[in-house]
């Protein structure tokens, strides 16, 4: 199995050059489900970029990462819904007409943005796009988004009203389900745009006139903060006093699909043992528990919980099972990071063949792939590895090893901080 790119082989020794501080745009701060954004915002502090963090929305997970604490960057949090700050909003558009040449240069963005999209939310976006340019100290020379839908236009909105260059990374689902002429203009405005896998690298420089300019960076993880794989009883399934124990990590949305996952746990041979443990919060998990309902005790969810209590989780547990779908939206995942930390503690993986997921599992290898949308193909999975510990504890030391060689974090995190120091004098936005 092959990466898309060549596997850096150096880790950053010292801090970039840098011209300035850098505004980093992100959905909402700090998020459980996000430690991919906290784990590199805490590797380029580390690696001594000075940036803020800007959230356009306030937290509302009851926990956080310990990554979340060892971040020192500021954080700016914009009116979530302008009817909330009027006066801090009208002061961000005061000082934006203000600017009168740049002001008629986003107002014609924004104006075809909003013919093809007249929504409410676009309007959101202007104003605070209005309140961060406003707001943004005057050594601040870059704006990075993280995510190219909404992120990504308050970032490039906010651009155009202080002259600077902007960048983006692109992870799912604001791939997959923003509309193709909005990502070909903000692709071509940023002036590049880092995303996860190599399936998006693909999909998006089909779509950008600089396909050069899409970069592949995966996340990664750091493994120093993982414990060495542990070892695991042969639980085969036969006895009920120790069933073996399957977990999942993962909010319970569409795109997860667990529908699937709790129809192929209901197809296992009455004769299994097994436990099943889902961890994540996600508008769908009362009526995944509902359904789930008829397989009794075996099925335990836990809800959103922070980093330490999944490393623990998955520690415990003999296998690891999630199976992803394309949902009704066109959204997906690229590569789940739970999948990678599972693979760090030593599981073998049942999953599926959605986007990037076969750049990291490896058939038969590290895990099994199946299908999406196939129940029973699933339980055939499961089955399998459930009466087959041997197999497992392969897979699951050869994941171990492989998840270390091409997906170490402080490798690839170079990359983008190659990407975030080329802010010449001469650079300017592309709206």
């Amino acid at each position: 199995m092959t990466l898309d790119a060549t596997v850096p082989q150096s880790a950053p020794q010292a801090a970039p050059p840098t011209a300035g501080r850098i505004a980093v745009v992100v959905k909402g701060y700090p998020r459980l489900s996000e430690t991919f954004i906290a784990q590199e915002l805490l590797g380029l502090q580390q690696a001594g970029l000075d940036f803020a963090i800007v959230s356009l929305r306030h937290p509302t997970d009851p926990a956080i990462h310990d990554l979340h604490r060892e971040i020192t960057a500021p954080v700016i949090y914009l009116p979530e819904y302008l009817h909330q700050e009027p006066l801090r909003v009208l002061r961000g558009l005061g000082w934006a007409v203000a600017r009168s040449h740049r002001f008629a240069r986003l107002l014609g963005i924004f104006l075809r943005d909003l013919r093809r999209d007249a929504t409410r939310n676009r309007v959101r976006r202007l104003g605070q796009a209005c309140v961060l340019a406003r707001e943004m100290p005057a050594d601040f020379t870059w704006i990075y988004s993280h995510f190219l839908h909404t992120p990504g236009s308050v970032a490039r909105y906010a651009a155009v009203l202080r002259a600077l260059p902007w960048s983006a990374s692109a992870h799912a689902k604001d791939i997959w389900t923003t509309p193709h002429w909005e990502l070909a203009e903000k692709l071509g405005a940023a002036r590049w745009v880092a995303t996860c896998t190599g399936v998006n690298q693909r999909h998006l420089a089909r779509l950008s006139p600089r396909p050069d300019d899409v970069h592949l960076v995966y996340h990664g993880l750091d493994f120093r903060r993982f414990p060495p794989a542990p070892r695991r009883p042969p639980r085969d399934g036969r006895d009920p006093a120790d069933p073996v124990r399957l977990i999942s990590v993962g909010r319970a949305v569409e795109k997860k699909g667990y529908p699937v996952l709790l129809d192929a746990l209901k197809q296992l041979p009455d004769d299994l043992n097994w436990r099943f443990d889902h961890y994540g919060g996600g508008s769908l998990r009362t009526e995944l528990q509902a359904a789930g309902g008829r397989l009794g005790e075996r099925v335990h969810w836990h809800g959103a919980q922070p980093r330490s209590a999944i490393i623990a989780a998955l520690a415990a547990a003999d296998l690891f099972v999630l199976t992803p779908i394309i949902a009704a939206d066109g959204d997906r995942d690229g590569i789940p990071n739970v999948l990678m930390e599972a693979m760090a503690l030593g599981l073998a993986c049942v999953t599926t063949r959605v986007s990037a997921i076969p750049e990291l599992v490896a058939d038969g290898e590290t895990g099994l792939l199946v299908a999406p949308d196939d129940a029973e193909a699933v339980a055939g999975a499961l089955a399998s590895l459930i009466t087959h510990p041997a197999d497992r504890a392969e897979m699951g030391a050869a994941g171990a090893v492989r998840v270390r060689e091409a997906f170490e974090f402080r490798v690839w995190l170079p990359r983008l901080l190659d990407l975030l120091a080329d802010r010449r004098a001469e650079a300017r936005s592309r709206p």
